[in-house]
């Protein structure tokens, strides 16, 4: 004990004077302006100090949040809305800068967001959604309406690492080419606006629907009261806060409420994560509604304790037809791991039938949502993938996955459920290699060495007979088929995939910051981040230890979606 006294000790008469030395030379700013433009423009350093920032209107702190702050040349700028404040005074308070900072002098503003080379940069993904600047995490409110998809996102609009957590904005008519608009959702007196869902009050049941139209009606937790709060929007673009928390805080941690219509009892459930216990006891709590504003719990599902995250937070809950079982229908309940349950569901309970299945091993792919309301009945989703983009000055960081359909069907194994890109994606491809079908050996020669490309389909079927791999290099990444043990295997990403009929169908889209790979039509999705070579732009097929039959073997050109 006395031995680490005296360390402490000891460390503190190191720290102090450096510490005593950053009071002595930083201060606290208050600076006065009117609001005249549409930004308030912020300079950004990426790894500078992070300093605390507010925003005052009319004495009330309306913005609040950190950031690194560039005293110096910036690395980029971030543009914070004002011009709901136009004309009026507004108090900028920023704390512990250098006391000979001449950051704010004047405050700059700006009707146009100047930054250069948007999504144009060497790590921005060209076919995966990301914001323009700052970091992003899980999709939140997706949700289709007035003829567009919308897409909401946890967001850090002032830096490119975790934190000031809003809610981003992008809308699309075709789930590929995506506008970004301003942040819809800004932290308050509930806090950083976490995770949450959408839905379109269609009947009104709310109120809150206006001349005959619907009302967008969102849902997320703020992580300070740790409630749960409601906003709204009527067209899509301008969104107002319900007063208080519909749903108060249940425990220590609940979170990402997700929101349906239950047509047969025509009411609302919510299905929210809840820690229940001091054992990290994860459990998904059922709520109903018939208005949106008042919720009763009706039932509990529980899921893993500690490090088992069945069911641990983000959930999903949605009903599909099964494919192959005329008139079936059954509900799937997932958690942020896409580990996931299929059931049956009476409003009021859900009654797993099996539990903890998962289609999903790549790497770092997480906290997957659907879209509410979307066309035809179909189930798209899009996760966050967490890719490796905070490098040199990049203003942005992470991304989504592909938009994918969902889909159950029956399998030899039970009921499965398949993830598989939209058919919108087939609107990037450009040129087409049509190599058909091919027979190789061991010594055979590249049948794709005439190819060079950057982002790319590539799409096979193989019966690799008694061979013992089939190796597929997509631009410097390795992918293996092994087929003793019937795995995939890329850049040390395992993921089972069972030969059905003796046949393993592949298909695989490459971008700069990774690999996504749909095995036997979606039983099996394996996303794998890692930043490809620039410089790399060949394929190659090859086998070992017998011959393999590749048919079908199809190599797109795609385009990026922000041309």
């Amino acid at each position: 004990m006395m031995k680490h006294i005296m360390s402490s000790t000891l460390l503190l008469a190191i720290l102090l004077p450096g510490l005593a030395q950053e009071q002595v030379h930083t201060k606290s700013i208050s600076t006065y302006f009117t609001a005249e433009k549409k930004y308030l423009v912020l300079p950004v350093k990426n790894g500078a100090p992070k300093r605390n920032l507010e925003l005052w209107v009319d004495g009330v702190n309306t913005r609040f949040w950190d950031m690194e702050l560039a005293e110096g040349k910036p690395d980029w700028y971030a543009y914070m809305r004002i011009d709901e404040w136009k004309g009026r005074p507004v108090e900028l308070r920023v704390d512990k800068v250098s006391d000979t900072t001449t950051i704010f002098e004047p405050v700059l503003q700006s009707d146009a967001d100047t930054n250069r080379n948007e999504y144009k940069e060497a790590l921005r993904a060209q076919f995966h959604f990301s914001p323009k600047r700052g970091w992003t995490n899980d999709p939140n409110g997706m949700v289709y309406f007035n003829g567009e998809y919308h897409l909401f996102f946890q967001h850090n609009p002032y830096g490119r690492e975790w934190g000031n957590m809003t809610w981003g904005h992008a809308v699309s008519k075709d789930l590929i080419h995506w506008t970004e608009l301003g942040d819809a959702i800004h932290p308050d007196q509930g806090g950083p606006v976490f995770s949450g869902s959408a839905v379109v009050d269609k009947n009104n049941t709310s109120g809150l629907g206006e001349n005959g139209k619907p009302a967008m009606v969102l849902f997320h937790t703020g992580a300070r009261g740790w409630g749960q709060y409601m906003s709204w929007s009527t067209d899509g673009r301008n969104f107002h806060q319900y007063h208080k928390a519909v749903v108060p805080r249940i425990n220590k941690d609940n979170r990402d409420p997700k929101v349906i219509w239950y047509e047969p009892a025509k009411k609302w459930i919510m299905v929210l994560w809840v820690e229940r216990g001091n054992n990290g006891q994860n459990s998904m709590q059922f709520l109903t509604s018939p208005d949106l504003k008042n919720w009763a719990p009706v039932s509990i599902t529980y899921g893993g304790i500690g490090n088992d995250h069945y069911l641990f937070e983000c959930p999903e809950f949605y009903e599909l037809p099964v494919q192959g079982m005329n008139g079936v229908k059954k509900w799937v309940l997932t958690g942020a791991n896409t580990e996931y349950a299929i059931g049956s569901f009476d409003g009021t309970h859900f009654t797993e039938e099996e539990k903890k299945l998962q289609n999903q091993y790549g790497r770092d792919f997480y906290a997957p949502q659907t879209f509410n309301e979307a066309p035809a009945g179909r189930r798209i989703e899009i996760g966050w993938w967490r890719t490796n983009t905070a490098k040199g000055a990049m203003p942005f960081n992470q991304s989504m996955s592909l938009p994918m359909e969902l889909r159950l069907i029956k399998t030899a194994g039970g009921i499965r459920l398949t993830r598989m890109p939209v058919k919108e994606v087939e609107g990037l491809r450009g040129k087409m290699y049509k190599l058909g079908n091919k027979t190789l050996r061991e010594h055979s020669a590249n049948p794709l060495k005439n190819i060079s490309i950057e982002l790319a389909e590539v799409r096979m079927e193989l019966r690799p007979g008694k061979a013992k791999e089939v190796q597929l290099n997509i631009r410097g990444v390795r992918v293996t088929y092994d087929v003793l043990h019937q795995q995939l295997v890329v850049d040390g990403v395992k993921a089972p995939a069972l030969l059905l009929d003796g046949k393993l169908s592949l298909q695989i889209y490459a971008d700069r910051t990774g690999l996504e790979l749909f095995a036997n039509n979606g039983l099996v999705y394996m996303p794998v981040n890692i930043n490809i070579e620039d410089s790399n732009r060949s394929l190659s097929l090859a086998v070992k230890g017998g011959t393999v039959k590749v048919s079908g073997l199809e190599v797109y050109e795609l385009k990026s979606i922000w041309q």
